[in-house]
């Protein structure tokens, strides 16, 4: 059996202590949490990051450089809903690798004590052309919709065990959310009100 490598260990290591936090908020989660968590000793996880204040820095750092790597992706397209379709697909991958991150990112729409970190969402946000100081509402509502599903949606596939089977509806489900139609959306139902 060949040892992983130190950067999946450590990614692992980042996701966990971010499910962690964003469950139990950063004061209530000790690096003895984490070390159960991941597998570890304390003295083990501490050999990888010598604090608990240094494990935060480095899930936020982990986070910002995934959204990064989302607008990297992304930044030559113009806005509109090729761009929106191809932010979701990325962020929808990074999601269904790294769920810790994900519930980090839900934290501040589930639970109003928790503060959102600008690492986490504010690429994210720019993926999507959002700045929450000047976008107009209804964008902004939908953009913020569209990812609380992606969030729910891919952390609700892990339980289930599903994230292949349901990759393609949780994209579907989020451009819905963002107020497109897509060519193959059935028609609305008489009864239905469009948003």
């Amino acid at each position: 059996m060949t040892r992983p490598f130190r950067q999946q260990v450590d990614e692992g290591i980042l996701d966990r202590a971010a499910a962690l936090f964003a469950r139990r908020g950063f004061a209530k989660t000790s690096v003895q949490d984490v070390a159960d968590a991941v597998g570890l000793s304390k003295t083990g996880l501490l050999h990888h990051y010598p604090s608990k204040d240094a494990l935060h820095e480095a899930v936020l750092a982990q986070a910002g450089t995934l959204g990064r790597r989302v607008l990297d992706q992304v930044g030559d397209l113009p806005p509109g809903p090729t761009r929106d379709r191809h932010v979701l697909e990325v962020l929808v991958d990074v999601a269904l690798a790294h769920p810790g991150l994900v519930a980090l990112l839900l934290a501040p729409v589930t639970d109003l004590d928790a503060e959102p970190h600008p690492a986490v969402t504010g690429p994210v946000l720019h993926a999507f052309g959002v700045d929450p100081e000047t976008t107009e509402a209804p964008r902004l509502v939908r953009v913020i919709g569209a990812l609380a599903a992606l969030a729910v949606l891919t952390l609700a596939a892990h339980a289930q065990d599903r994230t292949t089977a349901w990759r393609q509806h949780i994209v579907a489900t989020c451009f819905d959310a963002l107020g497109h139609r897509r060519p193959d959306a059935a028609p609305s139902h008489p009864d239905q009100v469009e948003a």
